[in-house]
């Protein structure tokens, strides 16, 4: 959601959707980014920030690549393995 009135350009936010599902995905980008739990999206997200993004534009980017891999995982009817098959 844009907060814009005229010619000011506020801070963008989000909201909408399914706040229970984007509760859940927070917990699971922050567990996989900052813990290390899943270190290919740690390294996503240190890159991120290392090129200047705020951390929770970084976790946002996360969380989108959650839902990525739960949709591809779903659509080929297979679970995750840490090495690409």
């Amino acid at each position: 959601m844009n907060w814009d009135r005229g010619a000011r350009r506020g801070q963008r936010r989000i909201k909408g959707g399914r706040a229970q599902v984007r509760k859940q995905l927070h917990m699971a980008a922050l567990s996989a980014a900052s813990r290390g739990a899943n270190p290919d999206l740690k390294n996503f997200c240190d890159h991120l920030k290392a090129r200047g993004k705020k951390t929770k534009v970084a976790l946002t980017a996360v969380m989108r690549k959650l839902v990525i891999l739960a949709n591809t995982l779903i659509k080929e009817d297979r679970l995750w393995q840490p090495i690409a098959p």
